[in-house]
């Protein structure tokens, strides 16, 4: 056992302050071994720094050693070439200049003037002398006249109105394609190309056709009810999808009208489409 009465002079401040004590604790350790921890770590961070601070001069100079060499092009002129005399190319004789244009020859224009009507003089008839003019024979007794041809007046003009008019004959079962009143869907186009484009199965399409044109066609029966349903478009599913839509649409449209009296009628709609993934 240490005698604890004998002071040691070189004793460091460890370890007077860990003497008595278990030594094998790790304070006592981390405190010995603490300036050469520190010292070693000064230095590596003092390279470390040095590296990254050093290394772009070390790329530029790495850079400059692997670039190529600069050529160099001599730029003395080694004969002076002399001027070429400049020839003066003798200008061409201008032609003369043409002669002036005649002047056509002035045609004589007749001027019709139209003498202004002068107004015939009135020939008077002097009236018969006295004697001749008691020779006629005045009185009761009657004397004929002269004789003028019965006046037959002309035939009244053709009546205009409504009930001259022929009433055309609406046939019950011919399409027509020109109408007075055309055939509506309640609530307007608008309306049936919503139904159209809400009902219509987009599933039945790949998805990258892109833009698809069709247009269909239908007859609006007298009733209000759609028949013969046709879509004449290139893409064959798109068709067969848009006349299956327009056939399901069950609202009845108000129908065509020729003089007021409901007739069948052909409709024409064209429907295009946008198709992506």
């Amino acid at each position: 056992m240490a005698d604890e009465t004998i002071y040691n002079d070189n004793l460091t401040l460890d370890e007077i302050v860990f003497q008595n004590r278990n030594k094998e604790y790790g304070a006592y350790d981390l405190r010995t071994r603490y300036p050469k921890i520190l010292g070693k770590s000064f230095f590596i961070g003092t390279v470390v720094f040095l590296v990254l601070a050093l290394s772009p001069f070390i790329y530029m100079k790495i850079q400059q050693m692997n670039a190529a060499k600069k050529v160099e092009v001599d730029s003395k002129l080694i004969n002076v070439l002399k001027e070429d005399k400049i020839i003066e190319i003798p200008k061409e004789k201008e032609p003369p200049p043409p002669p002036p244009p005649k002047d056509p020859p002035k045609q004589e224009v007749i001027q019709n003037v139209v003498p202004e009507p002068k107004r015939a003089p009135k020939i008077e008839t002097p009236p018969p002398p006295i004697q001749e003019q008691l020779k006629t024979t005045t009185g009761l007794q009657n004397q004929e006249g002269i004789k003028t041809p019965n006046y037959t007046p002309p035939p009244p003009p053709p009546s205009t109105g409504k009930a001259a008019t022929a009433e055309v004959k609406v046939s019950d079962t011919e399409v027509y394609e020109a109408v007075d009143q055309s055939s509506q869907f309640p609530g307007g186009l608008d309306a049936f190309r919503n139904k159209v484009s809400g009902n219509f199965d987009t599933s039945v399409m790949d998805g990258d056709e892109g833009t698809v044109k069709t247009e269909v066609t239908f007859i609006v029966e007298r009733d209000g009810s759609i028949t013969d349903v046709k879509a004449n478009g290139s893409n064959s599913d798109f068709n067969s999808e848009a006349v299956r839509t327009v056939k399901g649409i069950k609202t009845k449209w108000t129908p065509a009208k020729i003089n007021g009296h409901p007739v069948r009628s052909r409709y024409r709609l064209p429907l295009t489409m946008k198709f992506e993934y």
